[in-house]
C-alpha cells in the first residue's frame, strides 16, 4: 500500500526506467491475455467520466426533493465535476510523467473512492455540489493515465486500434448507466448511486494494483514545481503538430457536447418524446459510437491512420450538409434528426480514437502523461463551452443542433486541411 509520504519521495533513476521498459514490452505485451486484460483495464478507467455523470442523471428530482432544494440548484454539480475534470487533469500530467503511472492512479482511485461515499453521505446540496467537484479531481486520473499508459505500450501503428478498443468500453456507459441510475434510484434510492461508484473505485483498484505493470516515470521531482510544470506544457504544446491536432480534437469532443445538450432540447421539448423513448434515442447513438469505434479498428489493419482520419471527418461533414439543408427546407422529424445524430457518432467513433492517436505519437514516456493532461483538459474546456453556448442558443427549434454540430465538423476538416495533416 502506497503511503501519502511514498507517494511523495517516489523516485526512479534513469537507468531502471529503460529496464522496466524492455522488460515489460518483451514480456507483456506480446501476452494476448495480458494485453486483453490491459485494454479492459484502460478502457473502464476511461469511462469513469461517462459513468459517473450518466449514472446519477435520472436522480436530479429525487436529490432536489430530499437535500430540500431545486433540480437548477443540483445542477451545479455537474458544473463543479466539469470544472474539477478540466483542472485536474493539468495537475495529474506532470505528476503520471515524474512518478510513473501506477502511484498517481491508485492515488486517484482513492479520492474517487472517498468522494463518492461523500457524495452518498450529502447532507445538503453545497456539500453534493463540494463533493462532486473532489470526485472529478479522482476520476480524471484514470482519463489522463489510460491515453499515456497506450502510448507507453502499444506500438505507434497500433495506438488507434488500441484507442478504439476502449471506447468499446467507454461506449457501453452512456448505454448502461442512465438505466442502471434509473433503477437504483427507484428501488434505493440516490445515495446507492454513490455507493455504487465507491464499489466501482474499489474494484479498479484491484486491478490496477495486480494487472497494470508498473510504469517508471523519470523520477525529476522539480518537474514538480508550477514554474517547472507550466514551462513542460508550454513545449508540449510547442512540439509540431500538437496544437492543431489538439484544436482538431477539439472540436471533435465540442460536436459531441454539443450534441449531449442539444438532444433533450429537441427530442424531448421540441419533439414531444417521452422519457424512456428519449432513452431509447440515446442509447441508439451511443451504439453508433460503439461501431463506428469497432469499423475503424478494422479499417485501419488496411488503410493508413490519416486516411481513414480524413475519410470519417468528410463523411462527417457531408451528413452535416444534407442534414442543414433539410432543415432550412422545414423537414426536421424525428427520424431525420435520429440518423443525422447516428451518423453523426458513427464518425465519432473514427474521429476521437485516431486524433487522439495521431497527437500523442510524438511523445516517449517521459512527455505522455503531460501531454494527455493538455489534451484533455482542452477538450474539456471546449465541449464545455460547446455545451453552453448550445444552452444559451435555444430559440425552441432544430436550429442549435443544425448549427452546432456541422460547424464543430467544418471546423476539424478546415484545421486538417491547413496544417496539412492529411495528405
Amino acid at each position: 500500500m502506497y503511503t501519502a509520504h511514498s507517494f511523495i519521495d517516489v523516485t526512479v533513476s534513469s537507468s531502471l526506467f529503460r529496464f522496466e521498459r524492455v522488460l515489460f514490452m518483451s514480456i507483456h505485451v506480446e501476452t494476448g491475455a495480458d494485453r486483453r486484460l490491459i485494454v479492459l483495464l484502460l478502457g473502464a478507467l476511461t469511462a469513469i467520466g461517462p459513468l459517473t455523470i450518466d449514472t446519477y442523471l435520472p436522480a436530479f428530482t429525487a436529490i432536489a426533493v430530499d437535500l430540500h432544494t431545486d433540480v437548477a440548484t443540483v445542477g451545479l454539480s455537474m458544473s463543479s465535476y466539469f470544472i474539477g475534470i478540466a483542472v485536474g487533469q493539468l495537475i495529474y500530467g506532470p505528476v503520471l510523467d515524474v512518478m510513473g503511472r501506477k502511484p498517481p492512479l491508485i492515488f486517484g482511485l482513492l479520492l474517487f473512492g472517498a468522494a463518492a461515499l461523500g457524495c452518498a453521505l450529502s447532507g445538503s446540496v453545497q456539500w453534493l455540489i463540494g463533493m462532486r467537484l473532489v470526485l472529478a479531481l479522482g476520476a480524471c486520473v484514470g482519463m489522463v493515465a489510460a491515453r499515456a499508459v497506450v502510448r507507453d505500450l502499444f506500438p505507434q501503428n497500433e495506438t488507434a486500434r488500441i484507442f478504439s478498443l476502449l471506447m468499446l468500453v467507454m461506449g457501453l456507459a452512456p448505454i448502461v448507466a442512465p438505466t442502471l441510475g434509473g433503477i437504483i434510484v427507484a428501488t434505493l434510492g440516490w445515495r446507492y448511486i454513490f455507493a455504487l461508484l465507491a464499489v466501482v473505485a474499489v474494484l479498479l483498484l484491484a486491478g490496477v494494483w495486480r494487472i497494470l505493470p508498473t510504469l517508471a516515470g523519470h523520477g525529476r521531482r522539480e518537474a514538480l514545481h508550477p514554474y517547472r510544470a507550466v514551462r513542460d506544457y508550454g513545449a508540449v504544446l510547442a512540439t509540431p503538430g500538437f496544437a492543431a491536432g489538439m484544436l482538431t480534437g477539439s472540436f471533435h469532443v465540442a460536436g459531441l457536447f454539443a450534441y449531449l445538450t442539444a438532444s433533450p432540447l429537441v427530442f424531448m421539448d421540441l419533439l414531444g418524446m417521452s422519457g424512456p423513448r428519449y432513452g431509447w434515442a440515446m442509447g441508439c447513438n451511443a451504439l453508433a459510437l460503439v461501431v463506428g469505434s469497432q469499423v475503424n479498428a478494422r479499417l485501419l489493419k488496411s488503410f493508413s491512420l490519416k486516411g481513414v482520419l480524413w475519410g470519417s471527418n468528410l463523411l462527417q461533414l457531408a451528413a452535416s450538409a444534407l442534414f442543414v439543408l433539410a432543415v432550412s427546407f422545414g423537414s426536421a422529424s424525428f427520424w431525420m434528426v435520429l440518423t443525422f445524430a447516428a451518423v453523426y457518432m458513427f464518425c465519432l467513433g473514427f474521429l476521437l480514437p485516431d486524433i487522439t492517436a495521431l497527437i500523442m505519437a510524438p511523445f516517449g514516456r517521459e512527455k505522455a502523461g503531460s501531454a494527455s493532461a493538455l489534451l484533455g483538459a482542452f477538450q474539456m474546456m471546449a465541449g464545455a463551452l460547446a455545451a453552453a453556448l448550445v444552452s444559451w442558443g435555444y430559440d425552441g427549434t432544430v436550429a442549435v443542433m443544425a448549427v452546432g454540430m456541422p460547424l464543430c465538423a467544418l471546423g476539424s476538416v478546415v484545421l486538417l486541411w491547413r496544417e496539412r495533416c492529411l495528405a
